[in-house]
């Protein structure tokens, strides 16, 4: 079974210094434009071919997709599972729910000359 996480959870994983590689599984197009900070770019599609050159199996994994109706964090959950990865954690709520927490995101859509007439988050 898949272990999912709330943004609390990922915040106090952070608070607290614990080491966990933060993983957004949407397309590369859309990590370029908007992502959670520290989060490196494995889409879904790439999991198979891509998981051993960016992850450790004995690391913890947090995977996120776009939003709790978006099932492509738990797909990569379960792929990452499949291939060996054992330490793996669903952040169901995803961008949105992070957008809607209204904390800082990077990419395009968040450089200083555009956030503050998009969301301010900065």
């Amino acid at each position: 079974m898949i272990r999912k996480i709330t943004r609390d959870e990922l915040i106090g994983m952070r608070k607290t210094g614990q080491q966990f590689r933060l993983v957004d599984v949407l397309s590369a197009e859309s990590f370029v434009k908007e992502h959670i900070p520290q989060a490196i770019s494995l889409p879904l599609a790439d999991i198979e071919k891509r998981a051993e050159e960016v992850l450790r199996k004995d690391e913890v994994i947090v995977v996120y997709c776009a939003s709790f109706e978006c099932q492509a964090s738990t797909k990569a959950a379960e792929k990452l599972i499949a291939l060996g990865y054992q330490n793996v954690l669903d952040y169901k709520g995803g961008l949105k729910d992070y957008k809607d927490a209204h904390l800082p995101l990077e990419g395009s859509l968040h450089e200083a000359s555009s956030c503050a007439s998009c969301c301010g988050c900065k």
